[in-house]
């Protein structure tokens, strides 16, 4: 029988433990970040530029992995350890490696996904602030989609606490842009660690009196089957439509987290199975005068259950472009970057408006 003091030790350190996990849970329900169905964002140093109707227009869509995704790192949630960046030194060296290459791109417009501006994983470098510091020609439009208090795992390293979203920089003036709430949720508990999917909308008159409708998404990645991402998808489908019917230019770029149709893993090389987590968009997902445009030569990703190894990782096209065909593409063009500072590459589409 246990001595009676060592039992009361006992229970008194069950108790705080209890109390501890239950005044988290609270915390994580009061701070819960729930955002409006459609909520109006600010535009910051928008820029005077008009589009006509002749413009060769350029656009990049770059999952940045808050700079902390580069070549050495795996990732929890796909079957590594890691969930932060290695260093906050690494974290600057990723970022400034990142903004590089986006100044050599010098696209007319950018589509940034995973852009922290407080958080733990990136030791609290507010990455949009220095993207506004270094482009400085440039609108800047930011719509959260993580916001926790703390994200507990993994246990002995934990995800911590998180601010951070999707970053569109344009050197067009935009009329207004909206962060739109994409449907499909985790269960309660899981869903008040996790991101709030979204997409956000950007409108740039036309002299035609049309609009050039933009749109920087960012789909679930982890959702068991599927069926959130094709809710999802649904939702975007029916907005493309709506937009297009209404005689508008409209162009959706972005992080699927999916296959897009016509692509493979398989066409690079690697020693690895297709992931649970790597599902082809469906079929069915066809929105109605709309057609692809991505870089079959080129992969958007790299898995994360291991670092970067060349020809080990398994890579696949996830990023890319949806493309009303009132537009015309003249080029779209993936760099590979070899994954050094995110484990996203850039995909940049040409085009113009007809």
């Amino acid at each position: 029988m246990l001595d009676n003091k060592v039992f009361k030790v006992i229970i008194g350190i069950v108790m705080t433990l209890v109390v501890v996990v239950i005044g988290y849970i609270m915390l994580m329900i009061v701070t819960n970040y729930k955002p409006k169905s459609e909520l109006d964002i600010s535009i910051e140093n928008n820029q005077s530029k008009k589009i006509n109707i002749d413009d060769d227009i350029s656009m990049t869509t770059f999952n940045i992995g808050y700079c902390g995704t580069d070549k050495d790192i795996d990732f929890f949630m796909d079957g590594g350890t890691q969930s932060r960046s290695i260093s906050k030194e690494r974290t600057v060296e990723n970022l400034n490696g990142v903004m590089t290459e986006m100044k050599n791109l010098d696209s007319d417009i950018y589509l940034l996904q995973e852009v922290d501006k407080k958080a733990t994983r990136s030791y609290k470098i507010n990455q949009y602030e220095e993207l506004k510091n270094k482009f400085k020609d440039y609108g800047f439009m930011f719509s959260i989609n993580y916001k926790v208090l703390w994200v507990p795992i993994p246990l002995s390293n934990p995800h911590g606490n998180v601010l951070a979203g999707l970053t569109t920089m344009s050197k067009y003036n935009i009329q207004s842009t909206t962060r739109y709430d994409l449907p499909g949720k985790e269960s309660y508990f899981r869903q008040l660690g996790d991101l709030d999917r979204c997409m956000s909308v950007h409108r740039i008159p036309v002299e035609n009196n049309k609009e050039l409708v933009m749109v920087n998404a960012h789909l679930s990645a982890y959702d068991k089957g599927g069926n959130i991402r094709r809710e999802q998808l649904g939702f975007v489908k029916s907005f493309l439509e709506s937009e297009y019917q209404k005689g508008n230019y409209v162009i959706i770029g972005g992080d699927w987290n999916q296959q897009i149709p016509g692509t493979n893993f398989s066409d690079f090389k690697t020693t690895q199975q297709k992931p649970e987590w790597l599902q082809d968009i469906p079929k069915e997902f066809n929105p109605k005068g709309f057609s692809w445009a991505y870089d079959k030569k080129n992969p958007t990703c790299r898995s994360m259950d291991i670092k970067y190894k060349e020809n080990e990782n398994l890579l696949a096209i996830i990023d890319g472009f949806l493309v009303s065909d009132n537009i015309t593409v003249n080029s779209v063009n993936g760099k590979d970057l070899g994954f050094k500072n995110t484990d996203h590459n850039p995909v940049t589409i040409n085009f113009k408006l007809k």
